[in-house]
């Protein structure tokens, strides 16, 4: 079972075990269709899961593939393709100069351009009175996040305010619904 294996499992079960709680807080008729649906998912993942074999490098897209000791995910068609990227890309050097590639240096930590895309994802956060705490696994798209705090507004015990934080290594983009509202302090707390 592969890394990406193992998060979309992960994530499918996280979506069922919301519907768990969803059958605890609910007084109306649940969605069966759409719990079966996510179970069934859940299970074909899995079976895809237990049926692949075990891979051989850390690539997502070649979990299979051959192996290059040498590449930073150990797949040897990805290095393959980044080397000669690298190669295309970089200028002419002038007479006189080394044009050996640099010397490269095994190290745990990857370099940027070896890391894969970064992932995009909704994060839904709630208001506790003092900060904002998450309140659910991360979704991948905005309508489902919305449909989300959606829900959580329509439930028994709704928080002051609620938001989605889109993150991505680059910027974050907030969404807010309600207000955030302080609470007093004490003269005790101060």
């Amino acid at each position: 079972m592969n890394h990406a294996q193992l998060i979309a499992l992960g994530r499918s079960l996280r979506v069922a075990g919301e519907h768990g709680q969803q059958l605890e807080d609910r007084t109306t008729a649940p969605n069966t269709e759409e719990i079966r649906q996510d179970l069934e998912r859940a299970l074909a993942l899995l079976d895809d899961a237990v049926s692949t074999p075990k891979p051989t490098t850390r690539c997502p897209e070649h979990p299979s593939g051959p192996v290059d000791p040498d590449a930073a995910d150990l797949c040897l068609l990805c290095e393959t393709r980044r080397r000669s990227g690298q190669r295309t890309s970089r200028p002419h050097a002038a007479e006189g100069e080394d044009d050996a590639p640099p010397a490269r240096v095994q190290s745990r930590h990857r370099v940027r351009a070896d890391q894969p895309q970064p992932r995009k994802r909704w994060i839904p956060e709630m208001w506790n009175g003092q900060a904002w705490q998450m309140c659910g696994t991360p979704r991948q798209s905005e309508p489902e996040a919305e449909q989300y705090v959606t829900q959580l507004l329509r439930g028994p015990d709704a928080a002051s305010a609620y938001r989605l934080v889109y993150a991505f290594t680059d910027h974050e983009v907030l969404r807010v619904w309600g207000t955030p509202s302080l609470t007093p302090r004490q003269p005790s707390d101060l």
